[in-house]
């Protein structure tokens, strides 16, 4: 315990996490502090760039094994798995309608990209090795929650077609082709091409990342104050304790794997985190009449900060005491 409330303690006080506070902090107080859009989507795809150029360099010097391709496996279906333990959580919590209920846990079997960026920044500052291929884990847990609220909403009666519109806005998704992409890169040319552009990859990542917690911390600001209204008690508490409970699948799922400690690590973030920018896109297709007032704020205001401020340390403390890490 004292490990985890000292790990806790220095994530709180880090640059990171005292960006985010503020612009929650400034967007609550109703400043005038805004990032526009533009430099906002600049510093995401700079971001997604960077961890998946990493990632594939990291692969390329470890290689392909099984352990990866098991790793790959396992993430998708806690994707596809994770959203009916929300449902059935959020159907026991709360009051939500089926549609919403299937489209907030849609949210919960994908993955928040910058969450797991944050936990891979905690993890190099306390010297905690990980597997370089989780990157492409994540990329593999994005899409597959989405055709699991489909199922959900399908068994209620409802008719949702797998439609090409649908099709491509879950695979050919922005930050999905990004990422990838950029995993590919770096897998193609390995170490020599991380070498070519190191001074663009590794020294900026760190202020960048704080500069777009702060728009996070603007839009999470906001969220919570437009979506007071419409978050009960129930709804409130699901955003707090489902990630506990993905981060426990996470964790057993690390465990079997055989993963290091910043491996399991980082299944755990990931089983925990909620989407903010694929699902989202893909809600807005497939289930228009589900409330974005109350996935967004959720995912972004309650789950979020949640992750942001306690679960990563908490995460890596019970995976460091389980793997001996």
């Amino acid at each position: 315990m004292d490990q985890i409330l000292s790990m806790a303690a220095t994530n709180l006080l880090s640059p990171i996490i005292l960006s985010f506070a503020l612009g929650v902090a400034a967007s609550l107080a109703r400043s005038d502090l805004n990032i526009p859009e533009a430099v906002a989507k600049g510093m995401s795809i700079y971001l997604l760039f960077a961890i998946g150029f990493k990632g594939g360099v990291s692969v390329a010097a470890h290689g392909i094994d099984l352990t990866l391709g098991l790793s790959l496996l396992a993430g998708i279906v806690l994707s596809a798995a994770l959203p009916l333990i929300a449902f059935g959580l959020l159907k026991v919590m709360s009051g939500l309608s089926r549609l919403d209920a299937a489209a907030v846990a849609a949210h919960y079997g994908s993955i928040s990209i910058v969450t797991f960026v944050a936990a891979t920044s905690v993890l190099q500052s306390s010297g905690i090795s990980y597997e370089g291929y989780m990157v492409a884990v994540a990329a593999a847990m994005e899409a597959p929650a989405i055709l699991s609220a489909l199922w959900l909403i399908s068994r209620g009666g409802a008719n949702r077609r797998m439609d090409p519109e649908l099709m491509r806005e879950i695979l050919l998704n922005g930050s999905i082709v990004l990422l990838v992409g950029s995993f590919l890169i770096g897998g193609i040319t390995g170490q020599e091409g991380f070498d070519r552009i190191s001074s663009f990859i590794e020294a900026p990542f760190q202020g960048v990342l704080c500069l777009f917690l702060l728009d996070m911390g603007l839009v999470a600001g906001r969220g919570l104050r437009e979506g007071s209204g419409v978050l009960k008690p129930g709804v409130l508490t699901f955003g707090g304790i489902m990630p506990l409970v993905g981060s426990v699948v996470g964790l057993l799922a690390g465990l079997l794997l055989g993963l290091s400690t910043g491996g399991v690590a980082l299944f755990m973030v990931l089983s925990a985190s909620a989407s903010y920018i694929a699902v989202p896109a893909a809600m807005r297709v497939a289930l228009p009449e589900a409330n974005p007032s109350i996935y967004l704020t959720l995912s972004l205001g309650v789950t979020f900060p949640f992750n942001l401020t306690l679960g990563i340390p908490l995460y890596i403390a019970l995976a460091s005491a389980l793997t001996g890490g």
